[in-house]
């Protein structure tokens, strides 16, 4: 089982000028896995944060045993790999649309020591990830288009979401990022999902730290039924 599973809050969505005591309260309600998006106002149109919050975030994130989950919605990851391995990331993911060589970009974030995801916009087809699936750590599956935060989740995800579980099997982590919160997750959690990225309805509550509980009884909820 990958050690890539539960509840990744997203830090895009904290408040900054609390970033690590927003990042300590997440933790310590038992999130595992913290996510970074990653944008660089050409892949998607906004711009986001880099290496720097990374390298900030690391040391606090792995002393809590947890682990630093790196999405990048940039166009050529494979020039930037190297540099966010560097910062402390423990997982890379990519783009399958941002790269004309995925496969070269994956054995490059296996080779900095990270484990290696490959995502797929909301309009890309399950097939587009056949090719590279044995190679993948996690599979990332957008239910939101990528780019902006507060989007409501695309509820055609979750068919998705089955097709990607059916040609993944059961050990490659599957994610889902977008519009996740407690009334989606176990949607998905039924569907296959494993690793629940979710940004405005953690960061976005009064109560971070029960929020993100209650995304984790919603996903126990989802895998029981």
């Amino acid at each position: 089982m990958s050690r890539l599973a539960g509840v990744a809050p997203s830090v895009l969505a904290a408040d900054f000028a609390r970033l690590g005591e927003q990042v300590d309260e997440v933790l310590e309600a038992g999130a595992t896995v913290i996510h970074v998006d990653v944008m660089d106002g050409t892949f998607v149109p906004t711009f986001s944060m880099g290496t720097p919050v990374i390298t900030a975030l690391a040391e606090r994130i792995h002393a809590a045993g947890a682990l630093v989950d790196v999405h990048l919605m940039v166009d050529r990851p494979e020039r930037h790999v190297a540099e966010f391995a560097k910062a402390g990331a423990d997982n890379v993911t990519i783009h399958v649309e941002a790269t004309p060589h995925v496969h070269y970009c994956l054995q490059a974030v296996h080779a900095e020591g990270c484990t290696a995801g490959l995502a797929l916009c909301p309009a890309t087809p399950v097939v587009a990830a056949a090719e590279v699936a044995p190679t993948l750590d996690v599979l990332l599956c957008m239910t939101v288009n990528p780019g902006w935060g507060g989007q409501p989740f695309i509820r055609e995800s979750v068919t998705k979401v089955e097709r990607l579980r059916a040609m993944l099997g059961p050990e490659v982590a599957l994610e889902v990022d977008g519009g996740i919160d407690a009334e989606t997750a176990g949607a998905c959690a039924l569907a296959g999902a494993t690793l629940f990225v979710a940004g405005t309805s953690v960061f976005g509550a009064s109560q971070p730290g029960n929020a993100v509980r209650d995304i984790a009884a919603a996903v126990d909820t989802g895998r029981d039924l």
